[in-house]
């Protein structure tokens, strides 16, 4: 469709909940066992970042060759899950965190034919709980895994049996775990907008809404005494209850036409965080079990096209603009009243991670910005250039490790293991 050739493959990435809402999963310091991190919030837990990075830059402990796709690693212990597409294969891999190493390989037949972006790979980030690998592919299907083994538990046709939607670049939606389910957005038909499955047997537990699907990732927090699980679909955000499928709010967030809901909502006590680009803009509401607010909401401060802005003291970081319209601005915003605080222009899209006082903001380009999280003024501590080509994928701070994915080589890329803790 001519109208769409302005959206870039770089909307896919975000396009690529709390962890105690999660049950038996042991989440380590240092531990990034989802998209975003442990609370799907882009903060790593007890990681320490230095002042400044060696004359030559953080030093790569290692890289390891891929296939295509744009799914960040997860990581939990020294196993770094990817998920990525080797010819006619999605494959899910473990790789160890300190050598580099291939652990084991777990393939399924992949289907993906491709939409407006050429590459054929998974989009989702693994999800790791209790034991168990959960990675949702670009056609759809969904497939368990056990972590130590990669010996298969059990897979679900979700688009086939629901009827779900491609969308513009396949599947983008990673699912998110609440109340021993795994949630999806999949935009199926018959009241299968959103879907969850018993993490056992992977059989439908409920389905809800006629939501479409988006390239927006959900997370579960606590509203009050309630277990909501929300979700940035195509057109609206809706919470619903991981129990029972429920909807607990619902107010619109989006336009029709050749946009994309691609950044992951963000919550801070009872305030929740929207972003999107194509005029759509950001939104802050104030949100209980049963309604939402909103406080402020304009398209000046921080429009998102794809990448999830991080909080740190009362204030937001991320990027601002679209990577295929010009170049994407760094901001820090005030949260509280959309304030702008600082932007640097011509930064480039970034994925934002917090660490401390400290973010690192891993840009498409290749290049990883080591920052100080001040409102007063943008302040740069060290910068050096890890890849030579594009990192659209979500990246993952771990054990003093950042842990990216290019995509070079006609498609294919590489997994790089960096040193960043190393002063």
């Amino acid at each position: 469709m001519p109208a769409l050739r302005h959206l870039s493959r770089g909307m896919i990435v975000g396009i690529c909940g709390l962890a105690h809402l999660f049950g038996p999963l042991i989440v380590s310091a240092g531990d990034w066992p989802q998209i975003l991190g442990p609370d799907r919030n882009g903060v790593a837990r007890e990681e320490k970042l230095p002042d400044r990075w060696p004359a030559k830059g953080p030093a790569l402990v290692w890289k390891y060759p891929l296939g295509q796709g744009y799914a960040g690693p997860a990581v939990l212990g020294q196993r770094v899950i990817v998920f990525h597409r080797v010819a006619g294969q999605e494959r899910v891999e473990a790789v160890h965190l300190q050598t580099g190493k291939s652990q084991w390989k777990a393939d399924f037949p992949a289907t993906y034919r491709g939409g407006i972006d050429a590459d054929l790979g998974p989009r989702c980030v693994p999800v790791i709980h209790d034991e168990t690998v959960y990675v949702f592919g670009a056609a759809g299907m969904l497939h368990a895994v056990e972590l130590a083994t990669g010996k298969p538990r059990w897979s679900r046709d979700l688009f086939g049996d629901h009827q779900g939607d491609e969308g513009y670049f396949g599947a983008g939606s990673t699912p998110v775990i609440a109340d021993g389910k795994l949630l999806v957005n999949i935009g199926g038909r018959n009241g299968a907008g959103i879907v969850a499955l018993d993490l056992e047997s992977g059989r439908t537990a409920w389905k809800a809404t006629d939501e479409g699907a988006s390239y927006s990732s959900p997370i579960v927090t606590k509203l009050g005494d309630q277990s909501a699980a929300i979700f940035v679909t195509r057109l609206n955000c809706v919470a619903l209850a991981p129990a029972t499928g429920d909807v607990l709010f619902k107010f619109p967030f989006g336009k029709r036409g050749p946009t994309v809901n691609a950044a992951t909502p963000v919550v801070v006590g009872d305030q929740l965080f929207l972003s999107a680009s194509y005029n759509i803009g950001a939104q802050l509401s104030r949100v209980s079990p049963t309604a939402s607010r909103t406080l402020w909401s304009n398209d000046e401060s921080l429009s998102s096209q794809y990448s999830t802005a991080v909080i740190a003291n009362g204030h937001l970081y991320g990027s601002h603009g679209r990577e295929d319209i010009g170049k994407g601005e760094l901001r820090c915003v005030r949260l509280a009243d959309g304030k702008v605080q600082w932007s640097e222009s011509d930064f480039g899209v970034a994925h934002l991670i917090s660490s401390g006082d400290k973010l690192l903001a891993v840009r498409i380009d290749g290049r990883v910005t080591l920052l100080r999280a001040s409102p007063l003024k943008f302040q740069p501590l060290a910068e050096a250039t890890l890849v030579g080509d594009v990192t659209r994928a979500l990246p993952a701070l771990a054990h003093g490790r950042l842990v990216l994915r290019s995509n070079i080589r006609g498609g294919d890329g590489d997994l790089l293991c960096v040193d960043v803790a190393t002063p």
